[in-house]
């Protein structure tokens, strides 16, 4: 039976990522409240009930329920789903924490960290929040579109508060999506953000025509920058290799559903880094995480010379040849050395 500490349900961020897990939820015969900040696309949603934007073609169960007003969608959830992009997630805490009921859950599916200043959304949630309200990160591997299809997924909660943890996954679990729990808040986090960044070197990768020898290098060199990180960070090992760590990286490296990848593509068949961020359309996560994951490596004095390329491609204008020049000039190196 599921819990009704979760009834009902308000998800924050009418995208793609967020639309099918308020679907997930639905699906389950859990009430869910959806609201986004676009008013001519929560219409569209209420008279299709359906997000022809971003997931076509894929209806809404009975049980969600698209509305317009904030203050509502926030003063009637027992739980809080927050989906918007990371530069936007401090900023929709404050928005909704007037309305917010003490006590009230609240979990997000945004990657990254807070702009300009390396922090994780976990720790700038406790600022803003205060410690009353129990949190929970969702991560993949996992593409919108495959979930709100109903097709094989598994995913992965994070969160101190091993309850909460628990009762957000009997919420999602079905038969088609699998959630795992874990208590190593800061290994989901790391894996989230990195793997974007990753991505979008895969993507580079690729767009230049280098061939999949290339790319599994990439992932490979990149799981060790991030482990390299998450483990000084207090992350465990286990995390670095499981579904958010390993798994996430995988998916969002080789599969062109990812945004992040991609924009790499775009920009490594010759397209300045603005031309691309146009041709894809929508957020891209991965440029924002680039800047931020630098910021912690360098706090940590941990090396992770393949972001520092995809930083240098993005903001830098370095030449994408040449970035890949430079990791490959690098001094030669045992495998298991830093």
């Amino acid at each position: 039976m599921k819990s009704s500490v979760l009834i009902p349900t308000t998800v924050i961020g009418a995208g793609a990522w967020g639309t099918a897990l308020a679907i997930a939820i639905a699906r389950n015969g859990h009430e869910v409240l959806l609201w986004g900040r676009d008013a001519e696309h929560l219409n569209a949603m209420e008279l299709s009930h359906c997000n022809e934007r971003y997931l076509p073609r894929v209806s809404f169960p009975a049980s969600l329920e698209v509305v317009k007003s904030l203050e509502q969608a926030i003063s009637q959830a027992k739980h809080v789903l927050i989906s918007v992009p990371s530069v936007a997630f401090a900023d929709m805490l404050y928005i909704i924490k007037p309305f917010l009921a003490n006590g009230v859950p609240v979990s997000w599916a945004t990657k990254g960290f807070t702009p300009e200043t390396g922090r994780f959304l976990y720790d700038t949630a406790t600022d803003i929040l205060g410690d009353t309200h129990p949190l929970a990160v969702i991560s993949g591997p996992s593409f919108a579109m495959e979930v709100a299809k109903d097709l094989p997924t598994a995913i992965t909660v994070a969160s101190k508060d091993s309850g909460f943890s628990q009762n957000l996954a009997e919420a999602m679990h079905r038969p088609t999506l699998r959630i795992y729990t874990t208590t190593d808040v800061q290994g989901v986090q790391v894996g989230g953000a990195v793997k974007n960044v990753l991505a979008i070197g895969a993507g580079i990768s690729d767009g230049l025509g280098y061939g999949a020898n290339a790319r599994a290098a990439l992932i490979t060199r990149g799981m060790n920058e991030t482990l390299r990180l998450a483990v000084s960070l207090g992350a465990k090992t286990e995390t670095m290799i499981g579904l958010s760590g390993i798994g996430d990286l995988i998916l969002t490296c080789t599969d062109d559903q990812s945004r992040n990848r991609q924009l790499g593509i775009a920009i490594g068949r010759g397209m300045t880094v603005e031309q691309a961020v146009k041709e894809v359309g929508k957020t891209v996560e991965g440029m924002n995480a680039a800047r931020e994951v630098l910021i912690r490596a360098k706090q940590a004095s941990i090396e992770m010379p393949i972001v520092e390329q995809v930083y240098k491609v993005l903001f830098e204008n370095a030449a994408p040849r040449e970035a890949v020049k430079a990791l490959l000039c690098r001094e030669q190196k045992a495998e298991t050395e830093r």
